[in-house]
């Protein structure tokens, strides 16, 4: 590295600390600089990235539209403490994933929190598939994800076949819990007309058990985290990835970096432990990044 006077705040970055501050791959790196789509210099053969340059590349100092502090898409109930818990700032407007990727879409938030299901994964081909720039798609943590069922009726309800002619509590649609039943009931050979189907769908993992815990559904398609506190039986089906769709600049600021630097925490992990059926291992990896 060149030397500079103040040696706290270099004039140039090396690749790796560009892949390190954009959390990416060197190999990510060395492909933005080939098609010159990232500022750098070659300086006695060595590839160097003017830091002043990639402070403004990364806050998108192109004109982009500011995009407000907002956490659009499905909701997660880890997720949802963790921003107050943290203070950072966000606000929530969780309507479904395929309603969070709409308004993503439309700069109307800067992050949604997905987990659509694929054919053969979670989230990467959806995301993957709408063209979008300045973006980057992170892990949060992959869920357990399977029925809640009403304490009266544990042991008569065993697999999704069972739910023919059962009161179910649906969610809204294109959020990716009723994209996933609806899959789940075609390989059980059953579809929504072979249920007894709640009037008004959940908007929300809790909306959802609370509907069962209630007495006004039999079952719901939920996470393992919301049956415990609402004392529901649980039936595991899959393991899904949670992840969150962040805009580039929206990624480095305050807002954002605060949650994310909260959810290093060991509060962080001891509640995810308690509420449970989380896995944090691949916690804050880069799933996916837009050209």
């Amino acid at each position: 590295m060149l030397k500079h006077p103040d040696l706290r705040h270099p004039q140039f970055l090396t690749t790796r600390e560009v892949a390190d501050l954009l959390r990416v791959k060197e190999r990510k790196v060395y492909d933005l600089a080939a098609a010159n789509e990232i500022p750098h210099r070659r300086i006695t053969g060595k590839l160097l990235f003017p830091a002043d340059q990639i402070r403004a590349w990364i806050g998108g100092k192109d004109g982009s539209p500011e995009r407000p502090d907002v956490l659009a898409g499905s909701h997660d109930p880890l997720l949802d403490w963790a921003i107050h818990a943290s203070g950072c700032g966000l606000a929530m407007l969780c309507n479904g994933s395929a309603d969070g990727l709409i308004k993503f879409q439309d700069g109307a938030a800067s992050l949604a929190g997905l987990h659509l299901p694929e054919e053969t994964g979670w989230n990467v081909g959806s995301v993957g598939s709408l063209g979008l720039r300045d973006a980057v798609l992170i892990a949060w943590a992959r869920r357990r994800r399977g029925l809640l069922i009403a304490e009266n009726a544990v042991g008569t309800i065993t697999s999704v076949a069972d739910l023919k002619g059962r009161r179910v509590a649906l969610r809204q649609s294109g959020a990716g819990a009723a994209l996933l039943l609806a899959r789940l009931l075609g390989d059980a050979g059953l579809s929504e007309a072979d249920l007894t189907c709640s009037p008004t769908p959940a908007h929300s993992e809790n909306d959802a058990a609370a509907t069962v815990a209630a007495g006004e559904a039999d079952a719901a398609l939920g996470i393992e985290a919301m049956a415990k506190p609402f004392r529901l039986g649980f039936l595991p089906l899959v393991d899904e990835n949670f992840d969150l769709l962040i805009d580039r600049k929206a990624y480095f600021s305050q807002p954002v970096q605060r949650l994310f630097t909260f959810a290093r925490s060991a509060d962080f992990k001891t509640r995810a432990a308690a509420l449970g059926g989380y896995d944090l291992s691949d916690h804050g990896v880069v799933r996916w990044l837009s050209d």
